[in-house]
């Protein structure tokens, strides 16, 4: 391993907290836990009446007719039996298969869903994907959807699931902590209603406490800072406040704690979504994965909660608006320090939608696996954003590492002003110093940088543009560039959801110094 390997390794591994340290030396010695389950033997446990109804149901992913399976805009049928651990298309699709989500979708017959469930538990020693904790968490939990929504009380199906929540005590993801530690805290509160299960309360209790409060922000905002899995673990937050509230075990202590919760992140969510119910794509994030934010809304007013737009502050996301423009700011750190896995090189980058229609927009998010296609969309230059050296402003690395990265000061916060500089280029002597404002309805940014660099800007695959000297036109805008040393346009793409790529133009600015890009 060379030096420059050792430095990039020492500057993701300082970050990580004791806990996650200890978690992974116990994995790597092979003491973290047994990985199966023991079929044999019987159970005593509980059960009990529970009552879960009137959540988003999940996208259909499961064809009846041709036992066809579809996630992450790919399809696959198996031939005879289901294979848990198939990879064909690499680990989140067979993720996917394992998370059981489309136990929960409108079109499946019960019966359906039966025989999807006893294929796996048939295969259950040999499912080694599906005995991750992840995936085991999110199994379990809509096990406990399918089976409450349909009243189905069945000694072979409690076992299995109750074995499962016992093995997954064991494997609590405390070498990632983030969303998958919070997965097993739901997966386990789900299942301690499921069977009246004090055990599996408290350690469901003592998890979601201590990693809600961490991981929802002063604003609301997650804490991974992806709108995404922002509205992934709302949903989840919104069904435990349902859980809790149609249901009268463990005296419902924790109603008003998870009903604080979901007002701070349904808050946050009305801030930071455009007017059309679109997430800005920031970090990890790509559409069709989570429930929109239209859905989730709808949710909280079935049960009954009213938010408001919350004012956004320590997520580091902020909102411009003009009566034409619409501009979502991304100003935050790279974060959580010790899981940063979901974040890009993307500091001070923005997305800009134009007569409620998006214009310029974020590269997006096609895949989770370790290559180019990954590699450039984490990268800086795949962001609205200024590049120097084409060196990443933060040292994104393999799938979701990052060492080195850049740290953002606030200078000015304003409604129609924000003002910050980041140190991604210190080690190069050189500061980015950008501002968004508004005047005149005019949204005008400004770059400082002590050095040669090259903006970026990104263009919705709808967008026709033409490039006139230093100035851009559009169909209803156009957009002045002062400081340009010169202006292209080149071939790139945009990619909204997994495995979706669709041809678009980008703008490459290069400049030195200062650079002012005015949008009317």
């Amino acid at each position: 391993m060379g030096v420059s390997k050792i430095i990039t390794l020492y500057n993701t591994l300082r970050y990580l907290k004791p806990i996650q340290l200890l978690y992974r030396g116990k994995q790597l010695v092979g003491k973290y836990t047994s990985s199966g389950i023991d079929l044999n033997g019987t159970l005593k446990i509980k059960s009990s009446d529970m009552v879960f109804e009137g959540s988003i149901p999940f996208a259909p992913t499961y064809d009846v007719q041709s036992k066809c399976f579809s996630f992450l805009n790919r399809s696959h049928s198996f031939s005879s039996r289901i294979d848990w651990n198939w990879l064909g298309y690499g680990r989140l699709w067979v993720y996917n298969l394992n998370y059981f989500e489309y136990l929960d979708q409108e079109n499946l017959p019960k019966e359906e869903g039966l025989v999807l469930i006893d294929d796996f538990i048939s295969r259950l020693p040999d499912c080694v994907v599906g005995l991750e904790p992840y995936p085991l968490s999110l199994r379990c939990t809509n096990w406990i959807r399918f089976l409450g929504k349909h009243k189905i009380r069945n000694d072979k199906y409690d076992v299995i699931l109750f074995k499962q929540l016992q093995l997954l005590t064991h494997k609590l993801e405390y070498h990632l902590l983030g969303n998958h530690l919070l997965e097993n805290g739901f997966a386990l509160f789900f299942g301690a209603y499921y069977f009246d299960d004090y055990r599996f309360y408290k350690l469901a209790r003592r998890i979601l406490l201590s990693e809600l409060n961490e991981q929802t922000l002063h604003d609301g905002g997650n804490f991974e800072l992806s709108p995404m899995y922002h509205c992934i673990i709302l949903l989840r937050v919104l069904d435990c406040y349902n859980l809790v509230k149609s249901n009268s075990l463990f005296k419902k202590e924790l109603l008003s704690f998870f009903e604080e919760k979901s007002l701070k992140m349904l808050g946050w969510l009305s801030s930071v979504c455009f007017e059309n119910g679109d997430i800005p794509l920031f970090n990890d994030a790509a559409f069709g994965i989570s429930p929109s934010p239209v859905a989730l809304f709808a949710y909280a007013k079935r049960l009954g909660l009213n938010f408001e737009k919350s004012g956004l502050s320590d997520s580091g996301y902020r909102k411009l608006v003009t009566n034409k423009f619409e501009c979502v700011v991304d100003v935050s750190r790279v974060g959580p320090d010790y899981q940063p896995g979901h974040a890009h090189a993307d500091t001070f980058t923005f997305e800009l939608h134009i007569n409620n229609r998006p214009v310029i927009i974020d590269t997006g998010t096609s895949t989770y696996e370790v290559n180019e296609a990954r590699f450039y969309e984490r990268s800086t230059m795949a962001h609205n954003t200024v590049v120097v050296d084409n060196v990443n402003s933060s040292e994104v690395w393999a799938g979701h590492r990052v060492g080195k990265r850049a740290y953002v000061k606030l200078l000015k916060d304003k409604e129609n002003k924000i003002q910050a500089v980041h140190s991604g280029y210190k080690s190069k002597g050189i500061r980015h110093l950008r501002s968004f404002s508004i005047k005149d309805e005019t949204l005008i940014i400004e770059d400082v940088i002590g050095g040669q660099a090259m903006a970026y800007l990104h263009f919705h695959p709808s967008e026709q543009i033409e490039i006139f000297d230093n100035e851009i036109k559009g169909t209803d805008y156009s957009i002045l560039i002062n400081g340009a040393i010169s202006i292209e346009m080149f071939d790139s793409y945009y990619a909204p959801e997994f495995n979706k790529k669709i041809p678009s133009k980008s703008i490459r600015i290069n400049f030195k110094n200062k650079l002012e890009t005015l949008f009317k």
